[in-house]
C-alpha cells in the first residue's frame, strides 16, 4: 500500500492577513449616548454620517497587518459606536488588555434624523420594538477563538442598541464570558445588560458591567479592567513553530499542525485505515482534494474517529475545472466530507478564473464554512500577478519538493510542502 507522508514546513510565511472585521480603520462613529438629541452629539453625528453614507463598506476598511497575531486565551472587544464616545472606550481597553476589536458597524449607517429623539425616526422606532434587528455590515472571524468578549454601546431609551441584539444573535457565544460596558449621560447599565443576557445561551458567562460617562478617564478604564481576572493572551508570530504542540500559526489566526498524511492515490479502506493510523499515532494533519476522489473517504474516517474534530486539520484543494463553479465546489467539498467547516482549501494550480475562485474562498471565509485559505502549485511569478488581484493574504502556499523533483527556483515567500515516499 502505497502511503504518502506530508510534513509541511514553513520556510516563510507570505505576510500577515489583515483581520477582515478586526481592528477596522477608525473611520465609524459611537453613540455615547442617552440623550441622542443633543445638540453636540447630532453636531458630531452628522459630521461623521457624510463620511460614512457612501457605503456601509467605508466602515469597514482594513487595518495595516501585523506579524504577530494573540493565541491560547483571546478577548476581543466589540463595540457600537456613533459619536466616538464608546470607541474611545474600546480603545482603552483594547490598549490595556491587547485585545482584538472588532466594530459593529450598520449595513445602514445612521443619520442626524435617524438618532433624533422622540421624532419618531429610524433609532425611536428600533428601541420601541424588542423585535427590530438592524443589520451589520461584516462579520467577526474566527469568532469561536475568543474566550472574553467586552461588549459595548451607547444607552438609547434606557437600553442597548437593537444593533447588539442583532450582534448577539449572530454568533453561538457558549462558554464564552461576555463583559458589557456602556456610555451614557446619566442611564446605568442595569437592565440594558439583563435584556442583552436572556439573548445569550445558559453557557454564556455574563459578567457585571459598568457605565462610563463622557467625562471618564483612561485611568478609570484601566482600573476596571484591572479588578476583573482576565485570561492573558499569549502573543505567537505569524509563522512561529511551536515544536511542543507542533503546529505553526498561520496568518488567519489558526493553529495548523506541522505534521500529517498527504492522501494523494489512496481509495476508500485504504485512505480510511491510513488516517486511522495517523491519527490514533498523534497525527492531525489530513491534506486531500477533489481530484484525489477519497473526499469522503477522509471525511467517514474523521467522524469514526474518536478524535474531537476541533484538534483534526482537513485541508483540501479546488481543481481548475472547479474555479467556474467555486462556491458550489466548497458546498460539495463540505458535503462530500460531511463536515460543518473545512480548516483550509487550497486552490490546485493556477487556471482561468483562479481570481474568481479564490473570491469565492474568501466569501467562504466569511460565512464561516473554511478557516484558512491558500495556493498549491504557485510560484514567485504567479504570486507576483496574482496576489494584488486578492483580499487576503494566503495563510500556505503549498508544492511539491522531495528526492526526485527538487524545485531550483526562489522559495521566498512560498511554504514548502516536503513529501516523503
Amino acid at each position: 500500500m502505497k502511503r504518502m507522508i506530508s510534513f509541511f514546513l514553513l520556510a516563510c510565511m507570505i505576510g500577515m492577513l489583515a483581520a477582515c472585521g478586526l481592528e477596522h480603520a477608525e473611520s465609524s462613529s459611537d453613540s455615547e449616548n442617552s440623550a441622542v438629541s443633543d445638540t453636540d452629539i447630532q453636531a458630531e453625528t452628522e459630521k461623521e454620517t457624510e463620511e460614512a453614507n457612501p457605503s456601509a463598506g467605508d466602515n469597514n476598511e482594513e487595518a495595516p497587518a501585523s506579524d504577530s497575531v494573540s493565541a491560547g486565551s483571546r478577548i476581543l472587544v466589540a463595540y457600537f459606536s456613533c459619536t466616538g464616545t464608546t470607541e474611545q472606550i474600546a480603545r482603552w481597553i483594547i490598549d490595556e488588555t491587547g485585545a482584538d476589536s472588532y466594530e459593529i458597524v450598520p449595513e445602514v449607517p445612521y443619520t442626524e434624523e435617524d438618532l433624533a429623539y422622540y421624532t419618531g425616526g429610524r433609532a425611536d422606532q428600533e428601541q420601541a420594538d424588542d423585535s427590530a434587528r438592524p443589520g451589520i455590515a461584516g462579520s467577526v472571524e474566527n469568532i469561536e477563538q475568543y474566550d472574553v468578549i467586552f461588549l459595548g454601546y451607547p444607552i438609547w431609551h434606557g437600553q442597548a442598541p437593537r444593533i447588539i441584539s442583532t450582534f448577539l444573535e449572530s454568533y453561538d457565544f457558549s462558554d464564552v464570558t461576555i463583559i458589557p460596558f456602556c456610555t451614557s449621560h446619566s442611564s446605568d447599565i442595569g437592565s440594558s445588560a439583563e435584556n442583552l443576557h436572556s439573548l445569550c445561551s445558559d453557557t454564556v458567562t455574563w459578567m457585571e458591567g459598568r457605565r462610563f460617562s463622557q467625562d471618564a478617564t483612561e485611568s478609570d478604564v484601566i482600573e476596571w479592567v484591572d479588578s476583573m481576572e482576565l485570561p492573558e493572551s499569549e502573543v505567537r508570530t505569524v509563522g512561529e513553530f511551536d515544536f511542543e504542540t507542533k503546529t505553526v500559526l498561520l496568518n488567519s489566526g489558526y493553529e495548523m499542525p506541522i505534521m500529517g498524511l498527504g492522501t494523494y492515490s489512496l481509495t476508500d479502506e485504504e485512505c480510511a485505515v491510513s488516517i486511522t493510523a495517523l491519527l490514533e499515532a498523534g497525527g492531525r494533519l489530513i491534506d486531500t482534494a477533489y481530484m484525489y476522489g477519497n473526499e469522503a473517504a477522509v471525511g467517514q474516517a474523521i467522524r469514526d474517529s474518536d478524535v474531537p474534530r476541533e484538534e483534526i486539520f482537513v485541508i483540501t484543494k479546488l481543481y481548475p475545472s472547479q474555479f467556474d463553479h467555486a462556491a458550489e465546489a466548497i458546498d460539495e467539498a463540505l458535503e462530500k466530507m460531511g463536515l460543518d467547516y473545512i480548516d483550509m482549501i487550497l486552490l490546485h494550480h493556477p487556471g482561468d478564473g483562479d481570481v474568481e475562485a479564490y473570491l469565492a474562498l474568501e466569501q467562504a471565509v466569511a460565512d464561516g464554512k473554511v478557516h484558512s485559505i491558500g495556493l498549491s502549485n504557485w510560484y514567485v511569478e504567479e504570486l507576483e500577478e496574482f496576489l494584488p488581484q486578492v483580499n487576503i493574504t494566503p495563510a500556505l502556499v503549498q508544492n511539491e519538493i522531495h528526492p526526485y523533483y527538487q524545485e531550483n527556483r526562489p522559495a521566498k515567500w512560498l511554504v514548502i510542502s516536503k513529501t516523503l515516499y
